[in-house]
């Protein structure tokens, strides 16, 4: 891109008409920046005008000068870049803020040695302890190509009693000792009497002897005993997460899977006026259920009127995740090693009437889809709900998006679906290409993560993170957006993104995902003074240098609530 040009043009709001600006202890005006405002009409600014936590004006010094009064502060950017409020369109930042406080791996141990040292460390400090178990989140997925090793490490010696659990890094996958397989009735007689679809969630010897991985539905049985997070941890938990993603330029977020414990955890956090985000809360549906909305509707009733916290729509799972061995992604074409295709988790017709539902009564549908089948199904409920509800103007969305069928691409943009992409999962490694490739047909995996072709057919991308599956660090998601770089080379050239694109999908078009675009996600007149100061150039730097961009301070609705040390 060419070097930062300034718009000359000023947008003042209608209350500066004729005559001087009354003064005003709540304007800033900020100078001397080089501004984007994520508004494609008037991209580039160098000044911007604050008054009582709203942008009044954008534009050049001189003019935006104008619209406060002589005694507004004045602060001076230094040349740096000030971007729109980052906005992160699937975040859950709970879990993720529990995490900070407790043990999680954050994907970051590719070693047994360094987990088992990992998990020793999380019971002697206590952060992995809920109740009396033992439990380790954020576990690299190629841990579970070592099974046999696990067993062998923890079912002995100081874990021959301790129940143990370990989370997947994708939310999906987790693996229990003995104890706790014992404590949960997950023995060779549970699994004999399960169907053999239903076998597929567990892992399992010769004999079905569950040998303690489990996918999705595998876990659930595991899952009901470990104690559930006390409110008080939810609460800290939230806390944290707020000041963390605001250290990353993070002022607004879509939590995609939410319950009445986590909203009344935001609720709280509000009441202590510590809310200092814009929050949609999503609650998670199934498509299949009598009605399936009934839920979601009443929690959006329940917590209406929090400030910064609206529940605006429902989450659902199409299906599971694609990479060895869980392999639960629903697929146009057999895995190879299997000759299954994965689980649609929802009847189509189901999922449709649902849609129309939701549709009718307000609700935005955000659907979870890795699969080239889940996100084709996923758009066939949304074109149900257009053709039978006409265009109510609703950002329904897909998410992750991991196998989209080329044919599918261009039905995005008419039916105005949003897609919400992990594009920081896009690089050429371990997760993309060893637990992918040789499993996954050679038609379906050319098309893994297709977001410039998508992007090309006039789709809305919205920049996302998944945290705590992976770091919300939005320039690093950036980077391999536009790079496709790993420690296996490059996956795929052809769908590398522009980097000013990526921009606008961390801010209006998140805005977007979160239907408050009209108020947040790019920096105009009229809408929350949600802004991101930061080091660089992020629109000219060299794509290793952007990487490693810092936040110097975030501001929400006009005040700072981060400053860098």
């Amino acid at each position: 891109m060419s070097s930062m040009r300034v718009a000359r043009v000023c947008l003042i709001i209608a209350a500066c008409c004729s005559g001087a600006l009354a003064a005003s202890a709540n304007e800033v005006l900020l100078v001397n920046g080089k501004v984007f405002t994520g508004n494609p009409q008037s991209p580039y600014a160098e000044s911007v005008s604050i008054r009582d936590g709203k942008i009044v004006a954008v534009g050049n010094r001189f003019d935006v000068k104008a619209s406060v009064g002589d005694s507004a502060q004045v602060v001076d950017l230094g040349g740096k870049t000030l971007l729109p409020g980052l906005i992160d369109s699937h975040v859950h930042a709970i879990y993720g803020g529990i995490g900070l406080i407790s043990a999680d791996a954050q994907d970051q141990i590719h070693d047994l040695n360094a987990l088992e040292k990992f998990v020793a460390d999380a019971k002697a400090t206590g952060r992995g302890m809920s109740g009396d178990v033992l439990v380790v989140t954020g576990v690299a997925l190629e841990t579970w190509s070592h099974i046999p090793e696990l067993n062998a490490r923890f079912n002995a010696g100081a874990y021959a009693r301790q129940p143990v659990f370990l989370g997947g890094m994708d939310g999906h996958t987790g693996w229990s000792n003995a104890a706790l397989r014992k404590r949960a009735g997950l023995n060779k007689a549970y699994i004999s009497k399960l169907s053999e679809a239903k076998r597929k969630y567990y892992g399992l010897e010769a004999d079905l002897t569950p040998n303690g991985f489990g996918v999705d539905e595998g876990l659930e049985i595991i899952q009901k005993k470990i104690p559930p997070t006390a409110a008080a941890k939810q609460l800290a938990g939230a806390e944290a997460a707020v000041k963390y993603l605001h250290g990353l330029g993070i002022t607004s977020w879509l939590d995609p899977a939410v319950d009445a414990a986590q909203l009344t955890a935001y609720r709280d956090l509000a009441a202590a006026n510590k809310l200092t985000a814009h929050v949609a809360a999503f609650v998670v549906v199934k498509a299949n259920e009598a009605k399936p909305l009934a839920e979601a509707l009443a929690l959006k009733s329940q917590f209406a009127n929090v400030p910064n916290l609206t529940v605006p729509g429902v989450k659902v799972f199409a299906d599971g995740v694609v990479e060895y061995p869980s392999q639960s992604a629903a697929m146009t074409a057999p895995y190879k090693n299997t000759g299954k295709m994965g689980d649609l988790l929802f009847e189509p017709a189901k999922f449709a009437q649902m849609c129309v539902d939701a549709d009718k009564q307000g609700l935005i549908v955000h659907t979870h889809a890795i699969g080239d089948l889940a996100v084709h199904e996923a758009l066939n409920g949304y074109e149900a709900a257009r053709k039978a509800n006409g265009n109510s103007g609703l950002p329904h969305t897909i998410t992750h998006l991991q196998f989209v069928r080329s044919e599918d691409v261009p039905r995005f943009k008419p039916l105005g679906v949003i897609a919400s992409y992990q594009l920081l999962w896009a690089a050429a490694g371990t997760d993309s290409i060893d637990l992918v490739q040789p499993y996954v047909s050679a038609e379906i995996y050319p098309w893994q993560y297709p977001a410039r072709s998508m992007l090309n057919a006039g789709t809305v991308i919205a920049g996302a993170s998944d945290w705590p599956v992976s770091t919300p660090n939005v320039f690093n998601g950036i980077y391999i957006a536009e790079t496709r770089k790993g420690d296996k080379g490059v996956l795929d050239a052809n769908q590398v993104m522009p980097r000013e694109a990526m921009l606008y999908a961390y801010t209006i078009n998140a805005a977007r995902a979160m239907n408050q675009q009209a108020s947040i996600g790019s920096i105009e007149p009229g809408k929350a003074a949600d802004m991101t100061l930061v080091d660089r150039d992020v629109l000219t730097v060299p794509a290793d240098e952007m990487r490693d961009t810092q936040v110097l301070w975030t501001m929400v609705g006009g005040e700072w609530v981060y400053r860098a040390k």
